[in-house]
């Protein structure tokens, strides 16, 4: 190919991304077909109905070209078949298409959907996003997106699972409690009757306060070991088993919070070289504001 010896010319309906070798893909050019317009597809129904050999035969009047749009999904091959079937099923002189008409010929429309390609990533993304950004009727959409295109429900249980531990978080721990009770009824009762708690608590997140404080917590933390390394344990912190670490002061002067006033007494848990430092950034929902509160009575400075 790159020499010009051989023309590679490939069409596909799958995202070169995920399906071509990156080595392959970066020596190609990349053109992007996209699903046809409206025009274009009532032209292409016109040119069918004058010019097919058997349809030309046909009286047809196109009286509504809704519902066949809509179930082609802009795609041409489909719009004539949906076309041909309509027409072929019609034993009248005459036929007018209709949107009731075409729907109750086809009376279910199999969705475009991929569960292993883009249109399954592009899907769950939005999901989540609807989510994340509190629009319950766009996260039920996308919902009953995935649940019509045969999405694996156990797949989107462990979404939402997800996403109330990183989206919703501390402004609202009961989310978490509710995804995982989804999960689990989900796996008892089955399908359909599934849909309906993975509807629950879509909207239940949905509509919930947001927070990623622990999300940015967890990720805050570990970049800052990747950063530091393996700094020691304090000799207070360490366990002592042994007699030998006992000389050695490991566990010396550990201080035990339940000993003290309000099972709380001040003392450093984080590294000698990062014992200033706050990793948990508390976010300003009411919730979270109470956690917050609490360790500003409790430590003071530090939380403030």
């Amino acid at each position: 190919m790159e020499n010009g010896t051989v023309t590679l010319i490939g069409a596909t309906t799958e995202n070169p991304s995920f399906e071509v070798i990156r080595p392959l893909l970066s020596r190609c050019q990349l053109y992007v077909l996209k699903s046809l317009e409206k025009e274009d597809l009532l032209e292409l129904l016109q040119r069918a109905i004058t010019t097919d050999t058997i349809l030309k035969e046909r009286k047809i009047e196109l009286k509504e070209t809704t519902a066949m749009l809509r179930f082609s999904g802009g795609d041409a091959r489909k719009l004539l078949n949906i076309l041909e079937l309509v027409v072929e099923s019609d034993t009248e002189e005459t036929v007018v298409i209709t949107d009731d008409m075409v729907t109750e010929r086809l009376q279910q429309n199999p969705l475009a959907y991929d569960k292993d390609g883009e249109m399954h990533y592009d899907i769950i993304s939005a999901f989540i996003k609807s989510i994340r950004g509190s629009d319950p009727d766009g996260a039920i959409y996308w919902l009953a997106r995935m649940v019509e295109g045969g999405e694996d429900p156990a797949f989107i249980a462990r979404r939402l699972v997800i996403s109330a531990a990183e989206d919703i978080g501390l402004a609202n721990p009961n989310a978490l409690l509710l995804a995982n009770a989804c999960f689990e009824t989900l796996m008892k009762i089955g399908w359909p009757e599934g849909r309906i708690p993975l509807a629950e608590t879509t909207i239940y997140l949905a509509t919930s306060p947001k927070s990623n404080s622990a999300y940015s917590a967890i990720n805050d933390a570990l970049e800052l070991v990747r950063s530091t390394g393996n700094l020691p344990v304090p000799l207070h912190l360490r366990n002592a088993p042994t007699k030998l670490m006992k000389q050695l002061g490991y566990g010396q002067e550990y201080k035990y919070a339940h000993s003290y006033e309000g099972n709380f007494v001040k003392q450093q848990f984080l590294p000698d070289e990062l014992k200033e430092k706050r990793i948990w950034q508390p976010q300003n929902n009411a919730a979270e504001q109470k956690h917050a509160e609490r360790m500003q009575q409790l430590w003071g400075e530090r939380f403030k």
